[in-house]
């Protein structure tokens, strides 16, 4: 662990670190969108949490947002967690996430994304979390 990230996760107390994305390219990108408030909400297969591989979002605590290189980016504050049905994402909640130009192209994406970490269904729940920045980390 950085001295960069043990003094955000020391600013605030309590918090869980994540990299969003499954690449360099897309972590900058949903960085960016982060920074500039169009991504409001993430998404991931609510089976990575039931594993154990990250903890699920709690409302109301900050979590640190870490760059593909591991270093802090930005402090959010969960605001809301839903579960979600795959079938069931709705054009609203897709917007939000900042990424998509409208439904499919989330559908698309998203298949995309669970197919490449097997975990793909058609009726698999996703984890929608809500949440907005409290600090960028970088600046």
């Amino acid at each position: 662990m950085t001295a960069a990230l043990q003094a955000a996760l020391a600013r605030w107390p309590g918090a869980q670190s994540y990299r969003p994305g499954d690449s360099a390219e897309l972590n900058a990108e949903i960085l960016a969108l982060m920074r500039s408030g169009r991504k409001r909400a993430s998404c991931e297969a609510w089976a990575v949490f039931d594993e154990g591989q990250e903890a699920l979002p709690v409302v109301g605590c900050v979590d640190i947002v870490l760059d593909w290189g591991g270093a802090p980016a930005l402090a959010t504050r969960t605001l809301e967690v839903l579960r979600v049905p795959f079938a069931e994402m709705t054009k609203e909640m897709a917007a939000e996430q900042g990424e998509f130009t409208d439904l499919a192209h989330w559908r698309r994406g998203y298949e995309a994304y669970l197919t490449r970490s097997g975990r793909f269904a058609p009726d698999v729940a996703m984890m929608l979390e809500r949440f907005e920045v409290v600090e960028d980390l970088a600046r």
